[in-house]
């Protein structure tokens, strides 16, 4: 067999594989869009898991230089004490920020999430189960302005639960919000920092980042392969020569780096070549970029919450898994 062809096999059995696990998210999501994790229709409260686990988010606040994971459980500081000098974090937290916990105790199910340059917290999902005031089974979208220790609803509540968020600039007041809608499968996108939703295109998907620097650039991971838009979400067109992502994200100058379902790790530009790097254990349950001195990946894997500064080809645990 050529080096072409057996490249060629791979390709076409990664894309198969993430057809089928893509596919399988999107029907589960389908099927549960409407139920909160934490409630039961007779009313009753079931306890939130104890442990950091299922990891939906990845994040880094720029203003605390603290790094955060979101979770069934609620969201996690996560510490990064072990890392070199060249990863932007802060001194080490304090014990109320590294006690063992989600930040303030609160066990809400946070499935979308994202941080954007000017430290705001953007999520959704569903509430803390011993939550009696919360208004419905899904969060809509909610803000954090103090680091995950108070939220604030801002559009939709009760209503949505946003699998995946990603925000970027327009102006000095407006954030740009890309939000998917899990339960219809269908992207919505907010001018107005959240307050204000404009359906885009209906499209089954697992990740979906966007151009910091091109508001109207969106990329997402698909059970087809990686897909991008170039007109704010409303349509969507394969990424030539792209492998078969899983999740990605990207950062200034238009890199992308991403992890396909066999947990490799990739590097690529829209129009340009794609080279792969090292590797995660097991499928990964979510992924993020830092950029500092020098760009880090940040991920859950089986191992639990790890980091690298070297696109995987070695890898710091830095939480393990509950």
């Amino acid at each position: 067999m050529s080096a072409l062809a057996e490249h060629c096999g791979h390709r076409s059995r990664r894309t198969r594989r993430l057809a089928v696990i893509v596919g399988a998210a999107v029907t589960v999501a389908l099927l549960t869009g409407c139920v909160s994790s934490g409630r039961v229709e007779t009313g009753a409260l079931v306890a939130a898991p104890a442990g950091l686990e299922h990891v939906h988010g990845l994040g880094w606040d720029p203003v605390t230089g603290l790094t955060y994971a979101a979770a069934h459980s609620g969201v996690w500081v996560i510490p990064t004490d072990t890392l070199p000098d060249t990863y932007p974090a802060s001194p080490t937290p304090t014990d109320d920020e590294a006690g063992g916990g989600p930040v303030a105790g609160r066990a809400q199910d946070t499935m979308g999430f994202t941080i954007t340059p000017e430290g705001v917290f953007y999520a959704s999902g569903h509430p803390d189960p011993a939550d009696r005031s919360a208004p419905g089974p899904n969060l809509g979208l909610i803000r954090s302005i103090d680091a995950a220790a108070t939220w604030e609803p801002v559009s939709l509540s009760g209503e949505t639960d946003f699998h995946d968020l990603a925000t970027v600039a327009l102006t000095d007041a407006a954030t740009r919000v890309y939000g998917y809608d899990a339960s219809r499968g269908v992207i919505l996108r907010s001018d107005d920092s959240g307050a204000a939703w404009t359906p885009s295109a209906q499209l089954p998907l697992r990740d979906l980042t966007v151009d910091p620097e091109r508001p109207d650039r969106v990329f997402a991971t698909t059970e087809t392969g990686l897909q991008v838009s170039e007109d704010a979400a409303v349509t969507f067109r394969p990424v030539s020569g792209a492998p078969a992502l899983f999740l990605v994200d990207g950062s200034a100058g238009g890199q992308l780096v991403g992890v396909d379902v066999d947990g490799t790790l990739w590097t690529g530009t829209l129009e340009g070549s794609w080279q792969s790097h090292g590797t995660l254990e097991g499928q990964p349950e979510a992924f993020a970029l830092v950029d500092g001195e020098e760009q880090w990946v940040l991920a859950a894997d089986e191992r639990g919450v790890v980091a690298s500064g070297d696109y995987g080809r070695t890898w710091t645990v830095l939480r393990p898994s509950s």
